[in-house]
């Protein structure tokens, strides 16, 4: 929600149907406020329906590194020409190196409406936060990673 929260409000206030995926059965009322439905990351991922279904997909670049289910779902996405996009600090050996920053200005709402969630997550928020940024690209093969 920290690096995330704003993008998804404002995806939410143009009309997408969002979904985060958790792994915990922390509180969702910050995710609520953002305008977000939640559903548990295990179930998700034990379902073999994905694909064209799904318009975006943002990870945490950390997630991505550290579980291999979750890059099937990102090569899938990828596969299905699903905007992918990634946030964090580290990036996954396996990203391009094409895949440069994206930028998403926050709205004057978002920026509201984050700051209410992270306060309801116990989270300080950054008052002068106006962008969010993200990789967004494509990712080599696994084939390819291990070639180089």
């Amino acid at each position: 929600m920290r690096l995330a929260g704003g993008w998804l409000f404002d995806q939410v206030m143009i009309g997408w149907d969002v979904t985060v995926l958790t792994t915990d059965r922390a509180d969702a009322r910050p995710l609520r406020i953002l305008g977000v439905g939640t559903a548990n990351l295990e179930i998700v991922l034990d379902r073999q329906v994905r694909g064209s279904c799904l318009q975006a997909v943002a990870v945490d670049a950390n997630l991505y590194d550290a579980d291999a289910r979750i890059r099937r779902l990102v090569h899938e996405a990828i596969e299905s020409e699903t905007d992918v996009r990634l946030w964090g600090e580290g990036w996954p050996a396996d990203l391009d190196d094409t895949a440069g920053p994206v930028w998403h200005r926050l709205s004057v709402a978002a920026r509201a409406f984050k700051a209410q969630a992270l306060a309801a997550a116990a989270v300080p928020p950054d008052p002068g936060e106006v962008t969010e940024v993200f990789r967004r690209g494509k990712i080599r093969r696994p084939s390819a990673v291990s070639a180089s």
